[in-house]
Protein backbone atom coordinates (compact mmCIF):
# COMPACT_ATOMS: atom_id res chain seq x y z
CA UNK A 1 0.00 0.00 0.00
CA UNK A 2 1.53 2.99 -0.86
CA UNK A 3 2.36 5.95 1.80
CA UNK A 4 2.25 10.02 1.29
CA UNK A 5 5.47 11.29 2.26
CA UNK A 6 5.40 14.67 3.89
CA UNK A 7 8.12 17.06 3.44
CA UNK A 8 9.35 18.43 6.64
CA UNK A 9 8.58 22.14 6.85
CA UNK A 10 7.12 24.65 9.57
CA UNK A 11 3.81 24.44 9.80
CA UNK A 12 1.54 28.06 10.27
CA UNK A 13 -1.48 28.33 11.72
CA UNK A 14 -4.14 29.79 10.05
CA UNK A 15 -5.01 32.24 12.41
CA UNK A 16 -1.21 33.68 11.55
CA UNK A 17 -2.25 33.46 7.65
CA UNK A 18 -5.19 35.52 8.41
CA UNK A 19 -2.82 37.86 10.55
CA UNK A 20 -0.10 38.10 8.07
CA UNK A 21 -2.51 38.86 4.94
CA UNK A 22 -4.25 41.54 7.26
CA UNK A 23 -0.80 42.93 8.03
CA UNK A 24 -0.14 42.82 3.94
CA UNK A 25 -3.68 44.86 3.37
CA UNK A 26 -3.08 47.25 6.42
CA UNK A 27 1.29 48.20 4.94
CA UNK A 28 -0.10 48.75 1.86
CA UNK A 29 -2.99 51.42 2.94
CA UNK A 30 -0.29 53.13 5.27
CA UNK A 31 2.44 52.86 2.71
CA UNK A 32 0.11 54.43 -0.10
CA UNK A 33 -0.88 57.25 2.34
CA UNK A 34 1.92 57.76 3.00
CA UNK A 35 2.94 57.95 -1.16
CA UNK A 36 0.16 59.95 -1.12
CA UNK A 37 0.83 62.56 1.25
CA UNK A 38 4.63 62.61 0.02
CA UNK A 39 3.15 63.30 -3.97
CA UNK A 40 1.12 65.85 -2.56
CA UNK A 41 3.83 67.30 -0.65
CA UNK A 42 6.32 66.89 -3.52
CA UNK A 43 3.71 68.64 -5.93
CA UNK A 44 3.00 71.36 -3.06
CA UNK A 45 7.12 71.44 -2.90
CA UNK A 46 7.38 71.39 -7.01
CA UNK A 47 4.73 74.58 -7.12
CA UNK A 48 6.07 76.30 -4.82
CA UNK A 49 9.81 76.07 -5.86
CA UNK A 50 9.06 76.37 -9.78
CA UNK A 51 7.10 79.80 -9.26
CA UNK A 52 10.08 80.63 -6.43
CA UNK A 53 12.22 79.93 -9.21
CA UNK A 54 10.30 81.75 -11.88
CA UNK A 55 9.66 84.91 -8.98
CA UNK A 56 13.47 85.31 -8.60
CA UNK A 57 14.42 84.66 -12.39
CA UNK A 58 11.84 87.32 -13.07
CA UNK A 59 13.60 89.67 -10.12
CA UNK A 60 16.79 89.39 -11.39
CA UNK A 61 15.77 89.88 -15.08
CA UNK A 62 14.03 93.43 -14.20
CA UNK A 63 17.03 93.80 -11.44
CA UNK A 64 19.43 92.83 -14.46
CA UNK A 65 17.36 95.05 -16.94
CA UNK A 66 17.14 98.28 -14.31
CA UNK A 67 21.13 97.80 -13.65
CA UNK A 68 21.99 97.58 -17.31
CA UNK A 69 19.28 100.86 -17.19
CA UNK A 70 21.39 102.57 -14.60
CA UNK A 71 24.65 101.64 -16.35
CA UNK A 72 23.63 103.03 -19.40
CA UNK A 73 22.29 106.05 -18.20
CA UNK A 74 25.45 106.75 -16.74
CA UNK A 75 27.04 106.09 -19.72
CA UNK A 76 25.20 108.77 -21.61
CA UNK A 77 26.29 110.90 -19.12
CA UNK A 78 29.86 109.92 -19.91
CA UNK A 79 28.89 110.33 -23.37
CA UNK A 80 27.81 113.50 -23.26
CA UNK A 81 30.46 114.36 -20.94
CA UNK A 82 33.19 113.42 -23.24
CA UNK A 83 31.36 115.34 -26.19
CA UNK A 84 31.66 118.22 -24.52
CA UNK A 85 34.72 118.04 -23.01
CA UNK A 86 36.28 117.33 -26.68
CA UNK A 87 34.58 120.77 -27.62
CA UNK A 88 36.50 122.55 -25.02
CA UNK A 89 39.85 120.44 -25.50
CA UNK A 90 39.46 121.41 -29.28
CA UNK A 91 38.47 125.17 -28.44
CA UNK A 92 40.78 125.73 -26.21
CA UNK A 93 43.37 123.85 -28.38
CA UNK A 94 42.40 126.54 -31.26
CA UNK A 95 42.40 129.86 -28.33
CA UNK A 96 46.12 128.61 -27.38
CA UNK A 97 47.06 128.09 -30.94
CA UNK A 98 45.63 131.52 -31.50
CA UNK A 99 47.68 133.02 -28.51
CA UNK A 100 50.73 131.41 -30.17
CA UNK A 101 50.38 133.16 -33.11
CA UNK A 102 49.51 136.57 -31.57
CA UNK A 103 52.47 135.84 -29.60
CA UNK A 104 54.36 135.10 -32.77
CA UNK A 105 52.84 138.24 -34.37
CA UNK A 106 54.78 140.45 -31.33
CA UNK A 107 57.82 139.95 -32.85
CA UNK A 108 57.51 141.95 -35.91
CA UNK A 109 56.57 145.31 -34.12
CA UNK A 110 59.37 144.29 -31.36
CA UNK A 111 61.93 144.35 -34.26
CA UNK A 112 60.46 147.39 -35.85
CA UNK A 113 60.82 148.99 -32.96
CA UNK A 114 64.51 147.90 -31.93
CA UNK A 115 64.99 148.93 -35.34
CA UNK A 116 64.23 152.23 -35.79
CA UNK A 117 65.84 152.50 -32.02
CA UNK A 118 69.23 151.25 -33.74
CA UNK A 119 68.65 153.41 -36.91
CA UNK A 120 68.06 156.78 -34.28
CA UNK A 121 71.39 155.85 -32.85
CA UNK A 122 73.03 157.13 -36.34
CA UNK A 123 72.10 160.13 -35.63
CA UNK A 124 74.47 163.21 -35.05
CA UNK A 125 75.37 165.92 -32.93
CA UNK A 126 73.28 168.12 -30.92
CA UNK A 127 70.64 166.09 -33.05
CA UNK A 128 71.29 163.15 -30.31
CA UNK A 129 68.71 163.64 -28.16
CA UNK A 130 66.21 162.13 -26.14
CA UNK A 131 63.20 163.16 -27.15
CA UNK A 132 59.19 162.17 -27.49
CA UNK A 133 59.82 159.84 -30.13
CA UNK A 134 62.69 157.85 -28.72
CA UNK A 135 60.72 157.43 -25.40
CA UNK A 136 57.47 156.35 -27.19
CA UNK A 137 59.71 154.23 -28.90
CA UNK A 138 61.30 152.64 -25.19
CA UNK A 139 57.40 152.44 -23.70
CA UNK A 140 56.52 150.38 -27.11
CA UNK A 141 59.31 148.15 -26.48
CA UNK A 142 58.19 147.18 -22.89
CA UNK A 143 54.54 147.70 -24.22
CA UNK A 144 55.21 144.37 -26.22
CA UNK A 145 57.59 142.98 -23.67
CA UNK A 146 54.64 143.31 -21.33
CA UNK A 147 51.97 141.46 -24.16
CA UNK A 148 54.15 138.86 -25.07
CA UNK A 149 54.77 138.02 -21.07
CA UNK A 150 50.99 137.74 -20.83
CA UNK A 151 50.42 135.70 -23.64
CA UNK A 152 53.30 133.39 -22.89
CA UNK A 153 51.23 133.05 -19.24
CA UNK A 154 48.17 132.26 -20.39
CA UNK A 155 49.71 130.01 -23.49
CA UNK A 156 51.46 128.42 -20.34
CA UNK A 157 48.37 127.85 -18.47
CA UNK A 158 46.07 126.54 -21.66
CA UNK A 159 48.93 123.90 -22.31
CA UNK A 160 48.40 122.96 -18.38
CA UNK A 161 44.93 122.67 -18.33
CA UNK A 162 45.18 121.03 -21.74
CA UNK A 163 47.01 118.27 -19.80
CA UNK A 164 44.46 118.19 -17.02
CA UNK A 165 41.63 117.93 -19.77
CA UNK A 166 43.51 114.99 -21.48
CA UNK A 167 43.77 113.32 -18.18
CA UNK A 168 39.91 113.90 -17.16
CA UNK A 169 39.64 112.36 -20.67
CA UNK A 170 41.40 109.55 -20.20
CA UNK A 171 39.39 108.71 -16.76
CA UNK A 172 36.21 109.22 -18.23
CA UNK A 173 37.36 107.55 -21.34
CA UNK A 174 37.97 104.25 -19.28
CA UNK A 175 35.04 104.23 -17.40
CA UNK A 176 33.14 104.72 -20.52
CA UNK A 177 34.70 101.70 -21.82
CA UNK A 178 34.53 99.99 -18.57
CA UNK A 179 30.73 100.74 -18.78
CA UNK A 180 30.33 99.62 -22.29
CA UNK A 181 32.15 96.10 -21.14
CA UNK A 182 29.74 95.83 -18.08
CA UNK A 183 26.72 96.45 -20.05
CA UNK A 184 27.60 93.83 -22.81
CA UNK A 185 28.28 91.36 -19.82
CA UNK A 186 24.99 92.15 -18.13
CA UNK A 187 22.94 92.51 -22.00
CA UNK A 188 24.30 88.86 -22.47
CA UNK A 189 23.33 87.41 -18.95
CA UNK A 190 20.07 89.32 -19.87
CA UNK A 191 19.78 87.22 -22.67
CA UNK A 192 20.19 83.84 -21.65
CA UNK A 193 17.53 81.54 -20.88
CA UNK A 194 16.61 77.70 -20.21
CA UNK A 195 17.54 77.17 -23.84
CA UNK A 196 20.49 78.86 -24.27
CA UNK A 197 23.80 76.72 -25.24
CA UNK A 198 26.86 76.37 -22.86
CA UNK A 199 25.14 76.56 -19.63
CA UNK A 200 26.99 74.68 -17.02
CA UNK A 201 27.98 75.02 -13.08
CA UNK A 202 30.40 76.67 -11.80
CA UNK A 203 32.90 76.83 -9.28
CA UNK A 204 31.90 78.83 -6.13
CA UNK A 205 29.94 81.25 -8.43
CA UNK A 206 28.47 83.25 -5.30
CA UNK A 207 32.08 83.96 -4.23
CA UNK A 208 32.63 88.25 -4.20
CA UNK A 209 35.80 88.92 -6.37
CA UNK A 210 38.90 90.98 -4.75
CA UNK A 211 38.47 94.87 -5.43
CA UNK A 212 34.55 94.68 -5.14
CA UNK A 213 32.88 98.04 -5.04
CA UNK A 214 29.91 98.80 -3.68
CA UNK A 215 27.07 100.32 -5.84
CA UNK A 216 27.87 103.36 -3.51
CA UNK A 217 31.38 103.23 -4.50
CA UNK A 218 30.14 102.71 -8.04
CA UNK A 219 27.98 105.69 -8.58
CA UNK A 220 30.49 108.14 -6.51
CA UNK A 221 33.24 107.19 -8.67
CA UNK A 222 32.02 108.05 -12.10
CA UNK A 223 30.16 110.69 -10.13
CA UNK A 224 33.44 112.13 -8.94
CA UNK A 225 34.98 111.73 -12.62
CA UNK A 226 32.11 113.44 -14.13
CA UNK A 227 32.06 116.44 -11.71
CA UNK A 228 35.94 116.79 -12.03
CA UNK A 229 35.56 117.18 -15.70
CA UNK A 230 32.89 119.91 -15.34
CA UNK A 231 35.03 121.33 -13.03
CA UNK A 232 38.07 121.35 -15.83
CA UNK A 233 35.73 122.40 -18.39
CA UNK A 234 34.26 125.39 -16.55
CA UNK A 235 38.00 126.60 -16.02
CA UNK A 236 38.75 125.93 -19.07
CA UNK A 237 35.93 127.79 -20.36
CA UNK A 238 37.42 130.78 -18.21
CA UNK A 239 40.69 130.55 -19.26
CA UNK A 240 39.54 130.80 -22.70
CA UNK A 241 37.38 133.75 -22.07
CA UNK A 242 41.01 135.43 -20.32
CA UNK A 243 43.04 134.35 -23.32
CA UNK A 244 40.39 136.48 -25.33
CA UNK A 245 40.34 139.39 -23.44
CA UNK A 246 44.36 139.00 -22.79
CA UNK A 247 44.20 138.88 -26.78
CA UNK A 248 42.07 141.61 -27.14
CA UNK A 249 44.08 144.05 -24.42
CA UNK A 250 47.41 143.03 -25.86
CA UNK A 251 46.31 143.87 -29.48
CA UNK A 252 44.40 147.38 -28.06
CA UNK A 253 47.25 148.77 -26.10
CA UNK A 254 49.77 147.77 -28.99
CA UNK A 255 48.07 149.44 -31.95
CA UNK A 256 47.71 152.57 -29.31
CA UNK A 257 51.31 152.68 -28.50
CA UNK A 258 51.81 152.23 -32.46
CA UNK A 259 49.19 155.07 -33.15
CA UNK A 260 50.91 157.48 -30.40
CA UNK A 261 54.76 156.38 -32.04
CA UNK A 262 53.77 156.90 -35.13
CA UNK A 263 52.20 160.60 -34.11
CA UNK A 264 55.17 161.77 -32.11
CA UNK A 265 57.00 160.13 -35.55
CA UNK A 266 55.34 162.69 -37.53
CA UNK A 267 55.22 165.35 -35.10
CA UNK A 268 59.33 165.28 -34.62
CA UNK A 269 59.37 164.83 -38.49
CA UNK A 270 57.26 168.42 -38.93
CA UNK A 271 59.39 169.67 -36.19
CA UNK A 272 62.89 168.69 -37.44
CA UNK A 273 61.31 169.60 -41.74
CA UNK A 274 60.72 172.93 -40.26
CA UNK A 275 63.71 173.86 -38.77
CA UNK A 276 65.37 172.08 -41.60
CA UNK A 277 63.73 174.56 -43.80
CA UNK A 278 64.72 177.80 -41.57
CA UNK A 279 67.54 177.16 -41.42
CA UNK A 280 68.20 176.39 -45.13
CA UNK A 281 66.18 179.85 -45.43
CA UNK A 282 69.58 181.10 -43.14
CA UNK A 283 72.06 179.40 -44.80
CA UNK A 284 70.40 181.09 -47.96
CA UNK A 285 70.18 184.80 -46.28
CA UNK A 286 73.66 183.86 -44.83
CA UNK A 287 75.55 183.24 -48.29
CA UNK A 288 74.02 186.08 -50.31
CA UNK A 289 75.63 188.56 -46.99
CA UNK A 290 78.41 186.42 -47.59
CA UNK A 291 78.71 187.42 -51.03
CA UNK A 292 77.35 191.10 -50.71
CA UNK A 293 80.27 191.01 -47.84
CA UNK A 294 83.12 189.59 -49.57
CA UNK A 295 81.93 192.68 -52.71
CA UNK A 296 82.09 195.59 -49.77
CA UNK A 297 85.34 193.99 -48.52
CA UNK A 298 86.54 194.31 -52.47
CA UNK A 299 85.61 198.18 -52.77
CA UNK A 300 87.14 199.09 -49.55
CA UNK A 301 90.17 197.60 -50.19
CA UNK A 302 89.76 199.10 -53.82
CA UNK A 303 89.11 202.57 -52.12
CA UNK A 304 92.03 202.33 -49.83
CA UNK A 305 94.23 201.89 -52.69
CA UNK A 306 93.27 204.93 -54.27
CA UNK A 307 92.95 207.03 -50.73
CA UNK A 308 97.12 205.44 -51.12
CA UNK A 309 97.84 206.68 -53.96
CA UNK A 310 96.16 209.84 -53.57
CA UNK A 311 98.21 210.33 -50.45
CA UNK A 312 101.31 209.68 -52.09
CA UNK A 313 100.16 212.47 -54.86
CA UNK A 314 100.19 214.55 -52.08
CA UNK A 315 103.11 213.61 -50.73
CA UNK A 316 105.02 213.99 -53.99
CA UNK A 317 103.57 216.95 -54.40
CA UNK A 318 104.98 218.36 -50.87
CA UNK A 319 107.76 217.33 -51.36
CA UNK A 320 108.51 218.71 -54.74
CA UNK A 321 107.31 222.22 -53.45
CA UNK A 322 110.13 221.93 -50.47
CA UNK A 323 112.64 221.99 -53.75
CA UNK A 324 111.23 225.77 -54.70
CA UNK A 325 113.94 228.14 -54.54
CA UNK A 326 114.38 231.25 -52.11
CA UNK A 327 111.65 233.40 -50.88
CA UNK A 328 109.21 231.27 -53.44
CA UNK A 329 109.11 228.47 -50.39
CA UNK A 330 106.76 230.33 -48.74
CA UNK A 331 103.41 228.51 -46.92
CA UNK A 332 100.91 229.56 -49.50
CA UNK A 333 97.32 228.40 -49.68
CA UNK A 334 98.44 225.79 -51.87
CA UNK A 335 101.00 224.31 -49.26
CA UNK A 336 97.71 224.41 -46.61
CA UNK A 337 95.70 223.26 -49.43
CA UNK A 338 97.94 220.24 -49.66
CA UNK A 339 98.91 219.83 -46.11
CA UNK A 340 95.27 219.66 -45.25
CA UNK A 341 94.67 216.89 -48.01
CA UNK A 342 97.23 214.57 -46.26
CA UNK A 343 95.79 214.77 -42.91
CA UNK A 344 92.74 214.53 -44.36
CA UNK A 345 93.62 211.18 -46.37
CA UNK A 346 95.69 209.88 -43.36
CA UNK A 347 92.60 210.02 -41.18
CA UNK A 348 90.79 208.67 -44.13
CA UNK A 349 92.66 205.91 -44.74
CA UNK A 350 93.15 204.60 -41.04
CA UNK A 351 88.98 205.02 -40.65
CA UNK A 352 89.10 202.53 -44.09
CA UNK A 353 91.78 200.60 -42.48
CA UNK A 354 89.69 200.06 -39.09
CA UNK A 355 86.52 199.39 -41.33
CA UNK A 356 88.09 197.22 -43.15
CA UNK A 357 89.51 194.84 -40.16
CA UNK A 358 85.93 194.85 -38.79
CA UNK A 359 84.10 193.67 -42.26
CA UNK A 360 87.12 191.05 -42.24
CA UNK A 361 86.31 190.15 -39.05
CA UNK A 362 82.77 189.96 -39.42
CA UNK A 363 83.43 188.18 -42.65
CA UNK A 364 84.99 185.36 -40.46
CA UNK A 365 82.55 185.49 -38.24
CA UNK A 366 79.67 184.81 -41.08
CA UNK A 367 81.73 182.32 -42.60
CA UNK A 368 82.47 180.16 -38.95
CA UNK A 369 78.50 180.60 -38.73
CA UNK A 370 77.81 179.29 -42.27
CA UNK A 371 80.21 176.34 -41.27
CA UNK A 372 78.18 175.28 -38.00
CA UNK A 373 74.63 176.05 -40.50
CA UNK A 374 75.77 173.83 -42.82
CA UNK A 375 76.68 171.16 -40.47
CA UNK A 376 73.36 171.50 -38.23
CA UNK A 377 71.75 171.47 -41.61
CA UNK A 378 73.95 168.08 -42.41
CA UNK A 379 72.85 166.85 -39.01
CA UNK A 380 69.12 168.04 -39.57
CA UNK A 381 69.26 166.25 -43.02
CA UNK A 382 70.57 162.63 -41.40
CA UNK A 383 68.08 163.18 -38.66
CA UNK A 384 64.97 163.93 -41.44
CA UNK A 385 66.48 160.63 -43.59
CA UNK A 386 66.54 158.17 -40.19
CA UNK A 387 62.94 159.28 -39.09
CA UNK A 388 61.91 158.69 -42.55
CA UNK A 389 63.44 155.39 -42.78
CA UNK A 390 61.65 154.36 -39.41
CA UNK A 391 58.58 155.69 -40.77
CA UNK A 392 59.12 153.60 -43.80
CA UNK A 393 59.78 150.19 -41.71
CA UNK A 394 56.78 150.76 -39.91
CA UNK A 395 54.90 150.63 -42.61
CA UNK A 396 55.24 146.83 -42.14
CA UNK A 397 53.02 147.06 -38.62
CA UNK A 398 50.40 147.81 -41.75
CA UNK A 399 50.74 146.84 -44.53
CA UNK A 400 50.77 143.10 -45.61
CA UNK A 401 53.88 141.08 -45.88
CA UNK A 402 53.64 140.07 -49.89
CA UNK A 403 52.55 143.83 -49.93
CA UNK A 404 55.37 145.73 -48.32
CA UNK A 405 58.02 147.20 -50.93
CA UNK A 406 60.51 149.70 -49.19
CA UNK A 407 60.02 153.52 -49.91
CA UNK A 408 63.99 153.61 -48.20
CA UNK A 409 66.67 151.63 -49.23
CA UNK A 410 67.86 150.15 -46.45
CA UNK A 411 72.25 151.17 -47.24
CA UNK A 412 71.57 154.64 -48.97
CA UNK A 413 68.89 155.74 -46.65
CA UNK A 414 67.35 156.94 -49.93
CA UNK A 415 64.11 157.40 -52.37
CA UNK A 416 63.35 157.68 -55.70
CA UNK A 417 60.90 160.90 -54.97
CA UNK A 418 60.25 161.68 -51.68
CA UNK A 419 63.87 161.94 -50.29
CA UNK A 420 66.20 162.80 -53.31
CA UNK A 421 66.30 166.47 -52.80
CA UNK A 422 67.34 165.74 -49.13
CA UNK A 423 69.71 163.07 -50.27
CA UNK A 424 71.68 166.10 -52.35
CA UNK A 425 71.37 168.80 -49.70
CA UNK A 426 72.45 165.74 -47.22
CA UNK A 427 75.75 164.60 -49.42
CA UNK A 428 76.74 168.30 -50.45
CA UNK A 429 76.85 169.25 -47.02
CA UNK A 430 78.89 165.65 -46.02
Amino acid sequence: MATLSTKPSERYQLSDWHTNSYLLSTNAERQREASYQIRQEARVLRNETNNQTIWDEQDNQARLAERIDAVNRMKEKLDKCLTDLDAEIDALAQIKESAEQNLQAKNLPLDVAIECLTLRESRRDIDVVVDTVEQELHKEVAVIEAAKMALQNKITLAFEKLCRLQEVRQQLNTDHRDKMEALDIDRGCLSLNLQSPNLSLKTNPTRVPENTSSLQQWDEFSQFIINRAETEMKQAMELREAMVLTIAETNNELEAQRVATEFTFRKRLREVEKLFSELKWQEKNTMEELTDLKEDIRRLEDDLHRKMLNLKLCHTRLESRTYRPNVELCQDQAQYGLSDEVHQLEETISILKQKLAQTQDALDKLSKHLAQLQADIACKANTLLLDTKCMDTRRRLTVPAEKFVPEVDTFSRTTNRILSPLKKCYLEQS
